[in-house]
């Protein structure tokens, strides 16, 4: 594990971040690590050995995409990778992903509970299709969220449905799958070639379970996540170093996937 790429982070303009995580965390029930800002997580990576950042935005109202994307534009470098945003309620989404990938970005974030859809809708499908098109991956957050109610916008069987919809997306699914519905990735996402990215999980499933769901999937489908600010990227790091699986297999989930998905390799 000599590189290391986060495939999931979150950080916030200067002018942004300490207002962003005042409302962020004014009801959280987890704690950040972090201040937001991008400074700080920077320095965090520099801590935990990480060599680059996915930097994901979310875009929860239309009229933010022309400032995240400007935003993107201007911090991306050899160190941090940022995904901009569109939001679905966007009447102009096909325009912005053109964009996106004319600008040279390789994907986007999006999050079905903070922007209000349900990620296997029929009115998503064309978006899916679009990305596939531009062949831009789009990293998607999947299972349930900690600030939201338990309702299944985004579980496992929701992505297979997505997914034989439009085959040709490279779809991340973010937490392991699906936050706290590792039973149903156990049940329909294990041992398919539908890309896993594993922050804000590991920290919480028992390692025997984590390293069992890991050795049935395949390797080169599984890809080191954060989610910082929202845990602490060394633990994260210490904690994929401590799973009792084959260094090789630690070795494509800490770098060469995301290498392979990031066009670097």
């Amino acid at each position: 594990m000599n590189h290391i790429i986060d495939f999931h982070t979150h950080a916030f303009p200067d002018s942004l971040y300490i207002r962003a995580m005042s409302k962020l965390t004014e009801h959280a029930t987890v704690k950040a690590y972090l201040d937001g800002s991008l400074t700080s997580l920077l320095k965090s990576m520099d801590t935990a050995g990480i060599s680059k950042s996915v930097l994901c935005n979310i875009a929860t109202r239309s009229g933010q995409f022309q400032s995240i994307i400007s935003w993107c534009k201007e911090i991306q470098s050899q160190r941090i990778i940022p995904l901009p945003s569109i939001h679905p309620a966007d009447e102009q989404w096909d325009r912005r992903i053109s964009e996106i990938a004319n600008e040279g970005f390789k994907g986007i974030k999006l999050h079905p509970y903070y922007q209000d859809f349900v990620i296997d809708a029929k009115e998503m499908i064309p978006i899916y299709k679009r990305l596939a098109q531009e062949d831009l991956f789009l990293v998607m957050h999947t299972g349930f969220d900690i600030a939201f109610d338990r309702i299944r916008i985004a579980d496992p069987i929701k992505v297979i449905n997505l997914l034989n919809e439009v085959p040709d997306l490279k779809l991340i699914t973010t937490h392991f799958g699906g936050w706290d519905d590792w039973e149903e990735v156990d049940k329909h996402i294990i041992g398919r070639k539908i890309y896993m990215e594993i922050s804000f999980s590991l920290e919480i499933l028992d390692n025997k379970v984590a390293e069992s769901m890991i050795m049935r999937h395949p390797s080169e489908y599984i890809l080191f996540g954060t989610d910082s600010p929202w845990t602490d990227q060394i633990q994260a790091v210490n904690k994929v170093k401590s799973l009792n699986i084959p260094d090789f297999i630690k070795e494509k989930i800490t770098y060469k996937n995301a290498l392979r998905l990031l066009h670097l390799s």
